[in-house]
């Protein structure tokens, strides 16, 4: 059986699509599992176990009509696929059914023009889990043989790379033998951090209260990094914070999860990656962000606070963002975070 996945967007949502991917491999582990995804995340997956070949595109023949269509018709007539899988199930997305008619299986989100190209569908995300949802596009292929989920969405790495990602936090003065926090103190957009003096105030009372924990502060060049040094200097640059320990690629962010004892933070991309490697979070979540969706219950410990904890959605309607955030007080934070560390196994 020939299988192809198409899964285009961010990296938090491919990693999330490996529960399906899993899904697949577990009920039909001698199938061929094709997986379509952007180019730039392409190597966070590569090794996965559930995946036989990764089709990449890069942004230029995503947005370049005449280049993509030719794509999309070459990889779909290269191989006879079985089932075609198209999690977006947008207008783009469903030419890889649209041009592949006979492939028995086209499984695709149902929507008022994907009648067009799916002769499966399934019903929106809504307010269920991503992973449910991820999961539920394999529910068609209950028709060849009863399907079990699998709710694990993973990563992988090679033994060596594990390794070597340890040898480096050790020089670096990372003690393996003590529990490490790995803080997501900022985020790409702005719209998506919790106040800063807040975020200051908790990790220093974690300081105090945790002082065998070492902290590792998650972020990317640019002003995510001017962000990160400045929450550094606000805490006094405290010997417990590595400010400069840094992984270096989205490989060695996976690696660095192996070694972590506990993600706390923003939510975001880098959370998912933690978690696919058996890391527990807490996370604060960004107004509009459901975190029933976005933080998936699996084996992993995974807990949010969110606006839609403390308030209603009539009253969250009458709030602007940053009112909503103003909702998610220090010393919430702090006593969900405390619970959360006595909680951990």
């Amino acid at each position: 059986m020939n299988i192809l996945v198409v899964r285009f967007r961010q990296m938090g949502d491919a990693i999330l699509a490996t529960s399906l991917l899993n899904t697949l491999r577990h009920n039909f582990p001698e199938a061929q599992i094709h997986f379509v995804l952007n180019e730039k995340i392409a190597p966070l997956f590569e090794g996965h176990p559930s995946i036989d070949r990764i089709i990449t595109f890069t942004e230029e023949e995503r947005h370049h009509l005449i280049h993509y269509l030719k794509r999309v018709w070459q990889i779909v007539h290269q191989t006879h696929y079985d089932v075609i899988i198209d999690m977006r199930s947008t207008a783009n997305t469903m030419l890889f059914a649209r041009f592949s008619p006979h492939t028995p299986y086209r499984i695709g989100v149902k929507k008022g023009y994907t009648r067009l190209a799916f002769n499966h569908m399934i019903p929106p995300c809504g307010s269920k889990s991503m992973v449910e949802h991820d999961v539920s596009f394999a529910s068609p292929l209950n028709a060849i043989q009863p399907i079990q989920p699998v709710k694990e969405f993973t990563l992988h790495i090679t033994d060596e790379e594990k390794q070597s990602f340890g040898d480096y936090l050790q020089k670096q003065g990372i003690n393996l033998s003590k529990p490490i926090m790995l803080a997501n103190v900022t985020a790409k957009l702005a719209s998506k951090v919790w106040d800063e003096d807040r975020m200051v105030w908790v990790l220093d009372q974690f300081i105090k209260q945790y002082p065998d924990f070492q902290i590792l502060f998650n972020y990317a060049p640019g002003q995510e990094k001017t962000n990160a040094f400045r929450v550094y200097e606000k805490l006094g640059k405290p010997q417990q914070v590595f400010i400069d320990v840094q992984a270096r690629s989205s490989r060695e962010l996976v690696a660095m999860g192996y070694f972590m004892t506990l993600f706390f933070g923003n939510e975001g991309g880098a959370r998912h990656i933690m978690h696919a490697t058996g890391c527990p979070s807490l996370v604060i979540c960004a107004p509009g962000n459901n975190k029933s969706v976005w933080l998936p219950q699996n084996s992993v410990p995974a807990e949010g606070i969110a606006p839609a904890d403390l308030a209603n959605s009539q009253t969250l309607a009458s709030m602007s963002k940053e009112q909503q955030y103003d909702l998610i007080t220090q010393e919430l934070v702090w006593e969900k975070l405390k619970d959360f560390v006595q909680r951990l196994p």
